[in-house]
């Protein structure tokens, strides 16, 4: 579906026998192709590139009014409300919880962040090197424990600041249920920051009206997971938070005015975004927004949810296969895990790519805390890996689809994991030699 918007999408690549086949990419929710009208967009505005800010040629004019323009179409993506948000423009997720995390702390203090086990580590160590963090406990499946969340927000009686939370698991695309997370939050005066990264470009979002109780405070996403992979990420927040004090980096286009002896700031978000901005990652960000908008984010989701829907079935019936989720599929995004049982995780992977030309990811995916709860590792069994960096680390296979992906590469996908799995002792003694040369 919708393969004739995406860039390179007849891409040939060499297999280990030197046949060329079509590339076929399970690997989306690590970075996405860029749409062709992104590519498109990029060239014919390049004509226009020029200084954003204060540049006086029509060029300048054109650029600088486009970049603020921008502001609002993003917002009018996840409905947020331009008089009390901000748009932040930075690199990537990573950088805008990053930036909270330093921007929050004369409001934060002395008080509690609430993280969970199922958190990407961006989400994670920005809060663990300035706060008091604690940790919202996952069941056997990996879900959230609401239970949980509410008793930690009792235990800690108002000294919750922040629930820092993924909208949806990069490890087992399970969507955490946001909007009651929110509410729930808020019911213990904290506010909430949902981590978008696999969520904004998979499934709708609203981030609600500020005074509804399951309003969402601050949300961060990137541009490469969602078709325009140019280098720019999204931090919205309320205006107010940036009022006070000043960004982590400074520089130019972030003053009003400066003397000898004194500073004075400009606005938020201005004063957020230290040197020349990346403008064409902006106009990659907002054609993509145009297309996803266009197609309509609910019938992305549907179709994105039959075709996990369809591998699900296919894939539990492979032998030996281990697989990391509970089968919800309506509460999860278009990612799925698994190992097969007697096989290296890299060595999955690898046949994958060699034999059949499919990219997934192996591994912890930046979220190992995660990973250690589902394939049940004890804190204990974890030393071992401290002790010994040439151990073979724990981890899982992991596939997950874009809006371009289809039944056909599903079905050869399944067809190269069942020739894996009836072969694992072959496989194990090829690949062991091949990999470790």
């Amino acid at each position: 579906m919708y393969k004739n918007l995406i860039y390179g999408i007849n891409t040939l690549v060499p297999l280990a026998n030197g046949i060329e086949v079509p590339y076929i990419n399970f690997d989306n929710a690590a970075t996405t192709p860029p749409f062709v009208s992104v590519i498109e967009t990029i060239n014919n505005f390049s004509q226009y590139y020029s200084s954003v800010h204060r540049g006086t040629g029509y060029k300048s004019i054109i650029s600088s009014q486009f970049y603020e323009n921008a502001r609002d179409e993003v917002l009018n993506f996840v409905k947020g409300n331009n008089k009390y948000h901000t748009v932040i423009f930075v690199k990537n997720t990573t950088e805008a919880i990053n930036k909270l995390s330093y921007r929050l702390k004369d409001e934060i203090g002395d008080g509690i962040v609430l993280s969970t086990y199922m958190e990407h580590h961006s989400n994670d160590l920005p809060w663990r090197s300035k706060y008091k963090v604690d940790y919202v406990q996952v069941d056997k499946n990996g879900r959230l424990s609401l239970d949980h969340l509410e008793y930690l927000l009792k235990k800690y009686n108002g000294k919750v600041k922040l629930l820092t939370v993924t909208g949806a698991s990069n490890v087992t695309g399970y969507l955490n249920p946001i909007y009651k997370i929110a509410q729930i939050a808020h019911k213990y005066g904290s506010k909430i920051l949902v981590d978008g990264a696999q969520l904004v470009p998979h499934h709708p979002v609203d981030m609600k009206p500020i005074d509804h109780p399951e309003h969402i405070d601050y949300i961060a996403f990137s541009a490469h997971k969602m078709y325009a992979p140019f280098g720019i990420g999204v931090l919205i927040a309320p205006k107010a938070t940036f009022n006070k004090g000043h960004s982590e980096y400074v520089g130019g286009g972030t003053i009003k005015l400066v003397t000898p002896q004194d500073v004075i700031w400009e606005e938020p978000p201005q004063k957020e975004e230290a040197g020349t901005p990346n403008l064409l990652g902006v106009v990659a960000l907002i054609e993509s927004l145009k297309i996803l908008k266009s197609i309509g984010m609910n019938k992305i989701s549907n179709y994105e949810r039959e075709l996990t829907k369809y591998t699900l079935e296919r894939i539990k019936k492979v032998p030996h296969i281990i697989l990391y989720d509970d089968m919800d599929i309506m509460n999860k995004v278009s990612i799925i895990s698994f190992n097969i049982e007697g096989l290296y995780h890299e060595t999955v992977a690898n046949i994958l790519s060699l034999e059949g030309g499919i990219a997934v990811r192996n591994g912890c995916f930046c979220a190992q805390p995660y990973i250690q709860k589902l394939l049940n590792i004890s804190i204990e069994e974890m030393k071992k890996y401290k002790q010994d960096e040439n151990l073979l680390r724990p981890g899982t296979v992991r596939i997950s689809f874009g809006l371009y992906n289809d039944y056909q590469e599903v079905n050869i996908l399944i067809e190269l994991l069942n020739q894996i799995a009836y072969n694992r002792k072959k496989y194990n003694l090829k690949y062991k030699t091949l990999l470790s040369t």
